[in-house]
């Protein structure tokens, strides 16, 4: 196990390498950071070289002056893939962390081996024009917005979801526990991450790389519905929806996320 920093403009990235083989980085979501995988890494780490990460502002790495911007996120993980000496790479990304993994993919798409794009589709712009029910994702977004205040009220984290507040009463205060370690404003930073969703969802059609679209059926935070359409985009895309799990896959239903995964990966060597 290797822990270190990697200095970056603005701030000090933190990550930790656990086991051997192939390199497989997680990218945690606005919830999380680098212990978020603590389901993952020991069950990959005896085939993969494991990377986990803090993205910038998220401790224990630093924040930059103002709070992050994710329009860093893609930098930052394309040095730190470099700092480790990799030639090609698997990334699994949550949430937040498909700003980092897709528009790293994006640009280096020849050093991607795999993409799992867990309840994220990143900097893709949710353009109307992409449902073919114009009032699909207004209605969705009124339900989870609805969903999500009532939530709150209970002290439950959204992104948790209230299966896992009931049924697993110790995993979600680890979630909150685990949330509560970064003081980063996440209310601008979520608005930050809105902001730079204007990417057309037509580049998708260029990307190559074998990709795992992954969802739980009861996510309120993002709309497992986008997953189908984006998917159908790319060449060489699939798409893994969990039953009884919300927006937290890998936390609520780690063997069934980890065997997913597994399979997906086992399949793209």
């Amino acid at each position: 196990m290797q822990r270190g920093t990697l200095d970056r403009p603005g701030c000090r990235l933190y990550y930790e390498v656990h086991g051997s083989g192939p390199l497989l980085v997680f990218a945690h979501g606005l919830g999380g950071n680098h212990l978020s995988w603590w389901q993952q890494v020991p069950h990959f780490r005896d085939r993969y070289t494991c990377v986990t990460f803090a993205h910038r502002g998220f401790a224990p790495s630093s924040a930059p002056p103002g709070g992050p911007d994710p329009d860093d996120y893609a930098g930052d993980l394309a040095a730190l893939i470099d700092h480790l000496g990799a030639q090609d790479v698997r990334i699994v990304a949550q949430s937040m962390g498909g700003w980092s993994a897709l528009d790293y993919a994006l640009a280096q798409p020849a050093r991607v081996r795999a993409l799992v794009l867990a309840s994220t589709a990143g900097t893709i712009a949710r353009a109307p024009a992409l449902f073919g029910d114009p009032e699909r994702l207004p209605a969705w977004e009124c339900e989870a917005a609805a969903a999500a205040r009532a939530l709150q009220a209970a002290n439950i984290h959204v992104a948790a979801g209230e299966r896992m507040a009931h049924e697993q009463p110790a995993a979600h205060f680890l979630y909150q526990e685990i949330d509560a370690l970064s003081h980063v404003d996440k209310v601008k930073l979520r608005r930050k991450l809105h902001d730079t969703m204007v990417r057309p969802a037509d580049a998708l059609r260029t990307l190559n790389v074998p990709t795992l679209w992954l969802t739980g059926d009861e996510d309120i935070v993002y709309p497992p519905f986008l997953s189908d359409i984006l998917a159908k985009l790319m060449p060489n895309a699939r798409v893994a929806r969990v039953a009884q799990a919300g927006h937290s896959v890998y936390f609520e239903r780690p063997g069934e996320f980890n065997r997913i995964v597994d399979e997906f990966l086992g399949a793209n060597p």
